[in-house]
């Protein structure tokens, strides 16, 4: 099974602190609708990303299709997390593993906001069909993102 990937950059005009320390699942929800959502236990929802413990299986999540159908089964777990953001190695239904790189670098006008993206399928052809698709979600992230928080002048 061959590993597959990409990266997504954007820069913000938000202070990369400000950004990383408050960022919860909603904002994560957020990002990915109205194409995806995903659950988590009531307690995890809001408590900010950078405040959960590392290395340790935290909690599964169905991926919710348009919010609605389920797609997969994700099983949350942070290998790291730290003051430029995370990296987060799991594992779903469709992927024996998954690593979701976020970090964040500040510049004088807000911030860099690079996702990297990790994967290796249970099936190699259909990792390889979900390849644009992951690619057009995390696109569609960024250009969230740059809405939400707008881009340096």
């Amino acid at each position: 099974m061959s590993e597959l990937g990409f990266s997504c950059r954007s820069e913000l005009a938000e202070d990369a602190d400000a950004l990383w320390s408050e960022a919860t699942l909603g904002d994560v929800n957020r990002e990915l609708a109205p194409w995806v959502r995903m659950t988590a236990p009531r307690r995890w929802r809001q408590r900010p990303i950078a405040q959960w413990p590392q290395r340790k299986p935290l909690f599964y999540s169905r991926i919710l299709l348009l919010g609605l159908f389920p797609v997969d089964h994700h099983r949350f777990y942070f290998e790291q997390i730290d003051a430029n953001g995370f990296v987060e190695r799991s594992r779903s239904w469709g992927n024996v593993y998954w690593q979701h790189e976020r970090r964040l670098q500040s510049t004088s006008a807000g911030c860099v906001l690079t996702d990297t993206v990790r994967y290796r399928s249970r099936m190699p052809l259909l990792g390889r069909l979900l390849l644009p698709l992951y690619r057009a979600l995390f696109r569609h992230r960024h250009a969230r993102l740059r809405r939400r928080y707008g881009v340096p002048a």
